[in-house]
């Protein structure tokens, strides 16, 4: 579509909040660390594995502390959101980036999550469930009190957008 009125994809201009880059890395650090200890735990116990079950234990042990010192700082550089009066616009993704445009006409539900972690680093997830098979858009990593203002929002503008949402 060009012209006079024609939408123009761009990125989305809002960044999530830098503390998303902790909560990341905390999430790494358990993800890692329970598997390594299990496998410490087993080399300990279990004298003829030991060398292998150790060895196994330490690269997994690495690997995941060199994946929580790089990939939350890069996904925050990536990882964008945007909401105007005529769509929820999300960047995700490192490798393979994915855009989701949810147009408020078809926005169906807005709920915000905390989790535990979340909870710890003050931050919430935002999410727009809507009639796309796809499933629901997720803005994570946002402040709470920004995300709580945002599902208003988003709950004012679709309240005020004619379409049946499906």
């Amino acid at each position: 579509m060009t012209g006079e009125g024609a939408v123009r994809l761009r990125p989305p201009d809002n960044t999530l909040n830098e503390r998303v880059v902790g909560w990341w890395r905390v999430q790494w650090l358990l993800t890692t660390a329970v598997p390594v200890a299990v496998l410490a735990v087993l080399g300990a116990l279990i004298a003829p594995a030991r060398p292998w079950l150790l060895t196994v234990a330490w690269v997994l042990g690495v690997l995941g502390l060199a994946c929580t010192a790089f990939f939350p700082a890069w996904w925050f550089r990536v990882h964008r959101w945007e909401v105007t009066d005529e769509a929820v616009y999300v960047r995700t993704g490192a490798f393979w980036q994915e855009w989701r445009i949810a147009p408020m006409s078809r926005i169906q539900t807005v709920d915000t999550l905390r989790g535990p972690l979340e909870q710890a680093f003050r931050l919430a997830t935002v999410i727009v469930t809507t009639a796309s098979s796809k499933g629901a858009i997720k803005i994570e990593g946002l402040d709470h009190e920004l995300a709580a203002e945002l599902a208003e929002q988003l709950t004012r503008i679709t309240q005020a957008t004619p379409g049946d949402a499906t």
